[in-house]
């Protein structure tokens, strides 16, 4: 992967002022001082704005300032689509953290812009066998590893059971029996499946995303090498049609324009029977409706035929960063080694249960981690989603760490030919054909 700038966001003034204002000067300074203690300010972005993981972080840092009298720590958060426009417009002005969270297509368009500092000694001080090699795969890029993974998750379906036994139905396990359970439940102040396509997030990327891997597909082709956008293969068609389908016959119409907690939230109040998320859906349920919680769980996500092979569709192996433009990756380092450490690390994963599963080794077999009253509750949960883990990747990430992938979940073409499709009767084939168009538009703009 050249490692450009990445889209038509970051514009040519972007890259003069970032190689003028980072070079050599990034890393003058490691952070150690002279006595060869720890010394300096670090900011470290993060986008855990619920409040128990929030808290964690913030509890881990006090920590380790506490051990590091001359060290601070300032914490900033954003929400997801906020951190993405913080980082991308302050990479002009060098207004960039010494370290951040990321999604895994973000951090492509990091190392593409060279906004990152390479982190092998890092992983190599925790222990590289402790993490899973696909996960490092998605932050590598010519040798040289520029994230470490946080924690890991999947997209799996979830269900509600009592729904189900109620109206004699069973867990649908491929794309035709979905409709057709969802369908048959939307009634009764329920829907069936809510179809999410607002332009602020990339549902309905995800969704599509899901039909087509599930297919042995992927939203990106090799084209001479180059990786193009691929809409228009029958696959990709019948999938957009699906969940038109799905919209039309199982949705509220305004999800149309919801993003990510939105959608969540209808299955958190109840108000779906089926929802495609990772864990988190638990802590979810268990805030705004704790009576439905014995009601949840989860499966894997269904295929277009019932014996076709298992293509893993999208994980989220979740990526911590340094920039560039630090003045202390030893800092960085070294209190990103603390939140690995077991007791810290246990109490981090237990902030949503479930919903955060462990990117090292060894951790889900202590009783202290199964010890918690949910693991124990949804180990069923937790094993679809393990397996999920294993056999899934990123978005776009099937054919390895690429920009295309950050430009295709980042820029909500996707979400906007749905819009287009249903608010304008677009028809489906020239809505994607522009849409396929569209991005490799940008694909081509970035390299």
């Amino acid at each position: 992967m050249k490692k450009r700038i990445i889209s038509s966001l970051l514009a040519v003034a972007m890259i003069t002022t970032m190689v003028s204002g980072c070079g050599n000067k990034a890393v003058e300074t490691t952070g150690r001082n002279a006595d060869g203690q720890l010394e300096g300010e670090i900011t470290f972005w993060h986008s855990f704005t619920q409040g128990p993981r929030l808290e964690n972080i913030q509890k881990a840092a006090d920590k380790f300032m506490e051990e590091h009298e001359k060290v601070n720590i300032k914490i900033k958060t954003f929400s997801w689509n906020d951190f993405y426009l913080k980082w991308t417009t302050g990479l002009a002005s060098g207004n960039v953290p010494d370290m951040s969270t990321g999604l895994p297509g973000q951090v492509a368009e990091m190392i593409n812009a060279e906004a990152l500092l390479p982190i092998n000694d890092l992983i190599d001080d925790i222990g590289r066998d402790k993490f899973s090699a696909k996960a490092l795969e998605e932050g590598t890029v010519d040798g040289n590893e520029y994230s470490i993974p946080l924690y890991s998750h999947a997209q799996v379906m979830w269900i509600r059971k009592d729904l189900l036994e109620e109206n004699n139905l069973s867990v649908p396990k491929t794309w035709d029996e979905f409709y057709n359970t969802a369908k048959a439940l939307t009634k009764d102040g329920i829907y069936g499946c809510s179809f999410p396509s607002g332009s602020t997030d990339f549902q309905a990327t995800n969704f599509l995303n899901f039909y087509v891997k599930s297919g042995g597909g992927s939203l990106l082709k090799s084209v001479d090498g180059k990786l193009q956008a691929d809409l228009t293969s029958p696959l990709a068609i019948d999938g957009i049609n699906f969940w038109l389908k799905v919209y039309r016959d199982c949705s509220p119409k305004d999800s149309i324009s919801y993003d990510v907690l939105k959608q969540a939230t209808l299955y958190y109040q109840g108000k779906t029977a089926f929802d495609f998320n990772s864990g988190f859906q638990i802590s979810g349920v268990a805030t705004n409706s704790p009576d439905l919680l014995q009601y949840v769980d989860a499966y894997p996500i269904p295929k277009i035929n019932e014996n076709d092979p298992d293509y893993g569709i999208t994980t989220a192996n979740q990526p911590m960063v340094i920039w560039k433009n630090t003045k202390y990756p030893e800092i960085c380092k070294e209190f990103m080694k603390t939140l690995y450490e077991e007791d810290a690390y246990i109490n981090f994963l237990h902030a949503t249960p479930v919903g955060m599963l462990p990117a090292i080794s060894g951790i889900a077999d202590t009783e202290a981690y199964k010890s918690n009253e949910i693991v124990k509750q949804f180990a069923h949960a937790e094993e679809v989603i393990s397996n999920a883990v294993e056999s899934g990747t990123a978005i776009g990430f099937e054919h390895g760490p690429n920009i295309e992938a950050g430009i295709m979940t980042s820029q909500h073409l996707i979400e906007g030919m749905f819009q287009d499709i249903i608010t304008n009767g677009t028809d489906v084939m020239t809505a994607a054909k522009a849409t396929e168009d569209g991005l490799n538009d940008l694909f081509n703009a970035a390299r």
